[in-house]
């Protein structure tokens, strides 16, 4: 196991362009997955990629409240929104949408902002100044349009690259969180009415990482797997990774799978023998 530290563009630069390497495999942002395999083609690399996500996660009316707002909580909150399976965008069924709304209200206000080393805290800092930037700019765009702000909203007394957790209520699509991953803990909820509505909705975007969906209808569990446009969709539940998962995502959001014997192919050649034995 080696570890080469340095100036990252020079080193990955020097790898795409060595035909020694035959494989590479990356996890970050989808511009610079762009930019890997753009100069890894004169070497024909096989890659394996686990790019950017802009997970929905849709409530519908059947689903138990409590259950669903602990599940957004969690595939919101974790690593304070730092993370690529974060959902982004939470669609509501309308009957249940302001129900919903006021408890994820609640549950979000009792979220304790810190210092992540003192063991108790639930968000801690964003990684740099232009992660908080964008934060920003996200959260004030979604006003803008029309959104309301049921908690949250600013910057944290704990320091500067601290955000509170914060809620958008009547996100419409138009606004850029919806459009772009955001990294930070806000969570954008929005209502819809009916199973293919958000399923086009959801589906409308150059992402396909993981989708969350929450509902106890057997049939529309079975429906939604199928008709969401993600690697990975996680039914009632959060936590979906582990050796054994071919963890990855379609469209812009990686190249293979990482984890289970699919892993492995990614970086093993098919060979054909065909043998005369007359």
């Amino acid at each position: 196991f080696n570890v080469v530290t340095g100036e990252a563009r020079k080193i990955v630069g020097a790898m795409c362009a060595d035909a020694r390497v035959r494989a590479m495999s990356f996890t970050g942002s989808t511009e610079v997955g762009r930019l890997i395999a753009a100069q890894s083609a004169s070497t024909m690399k096989r890659l394996v990629m686990e790019l950017g996500g802009h997970a929905p996660l849709i409530v519908f009316d059947d689903a138990d409240i409590d259950r669903a707002v602990t599940i957004a909580l969690d595939a919101k909150f974790a690593t304070s929104g730092q993370d690529c399976l974060a959902a982004n965008r939470i669609y509501v069924q309308r009957p249940v949408y302001e129900r919903f709304c006021a408890a994820f209200a609640r549950r979000i206000d009792g979220l304790k902002t810190g210092n992540g080393l003192s063991g108790d805290a639930d968000i801690g800092p964003l990684m740099h100044e232009r992660a908080v930037q964008k934060v920003e700019e996200q959260v004030a765009d979604a006003l803008a349009h029309g959104a309301r702000c049921l908690g949250g909203g600013g910057r944290h007394a704990a320091g500067p690259l601290f955000y509170q957790p914060t809620l958008l209520v009547d996100v419409p699509d138009e606004a850029l969180i919806m459009r772009e991953e955001t990294f930070g803990p806000v969570a954008a909820v929005t209502p819809f009415d009916d199973e293919a509505e958000v399923v086009v909705r959801a589906n409308a975007t150059e992402y396909g990482l993981v989708a969350y969906v929450v509902t106890e209808n057997g049939a529309r569990q079975a429906r939604m797997g199928r008709a969401l446009d993600y690697g990975m969709v996680a039914i009632n539940r959060v936590k979906i990774t582990g050796a054994p998962i071919p963890f990855g995502g379609v469209k812009q959001s990686g190249i293979g799978r990482e984890g289970s014997r699919h892993g492995l192919e990614a970086f093993t050649d098919l060979k054909y023998l065909c043998l005369d034995v007359a």
